[in-house]
């Protein structure tokens, strides 16, 4: 009698949601975003660093290849085009892959906006000491715009979760084709 109770309790419909990644279509978009992040829209301090959003969105997913060693790369990468003091982009990558490492396990329990309110403060506060350690450099503070951009990188990773996931939404078996 209490086993057909809590078989009643069971869901109507079981669906797994996980996302299968797959490595090809997360270097695709890995390599696509670094090309946009070359072209000049970034002048403006305040602009948002997709580049380290699609890496750490892609690190939580555990793509094969996508962590701390691709973050040096890509930082060091964005330095030399930003013409930037050499390791600044990549300690401030480094901090957000290894804050989208330790927070990973705890993350894939909750959706997109969840997972953006874990990620906020990582992509906040990751940018400050290379722009400390500029700011030591060339003997001035470079102003507070910075912040700006870590509070819209953080926003858009619901944006980042819903486009990269798009092709990785699960078939369901009633749309077949005929």
């Amino acid at each position: 009698m209490i086993k057909r109770n809590l078989t009643a309790l069971e869901p109507l419909q079981r669906t797994d949601y996980f996302y299968g990644s797959s490595p090809v279509y997360a270097w695709i978009t890995i390599v696509f975003t670094w090309l946009a992040s070359l072209l000049p829209w970034r002048d403006w301090e305040g602009s948002p660093d997709i580049l380290i959003l699609v890496l750490a969105f892609w690190c939580v997913q555990q793509v094969r290849g996508v962590g701390l060693i691709t973050a040096v790369v890509f930082g060091l990468l964005m330095d030399v085009h930003d013409a930037n003091v050499l390791g600044a982009h990549g300690l401030a990558y480094v901090l957000v892959i290894y804050g989208a490492k330790v927070f990973r396990r705890r993350m894939m329990q909750f959706g997109g906006f969840s997972q953006m309110l874990q990620m906020l403060p990582v992509f906040f506060l990751a940018p400050f000491p290379g722009h400390l350690l500029n700011a030591w450099l060339q003997g001035a503070w470079g102003g507070w715009t910075w912040v700006l951009s870590g509070l819209i990188t953080g926003v858009m990773w619901v944006v980042a979760d819903l486009i990269l996931k798009l092709p990785l939404r699960p078939v369901d078996d009633n749309e077949t084709l005929n």
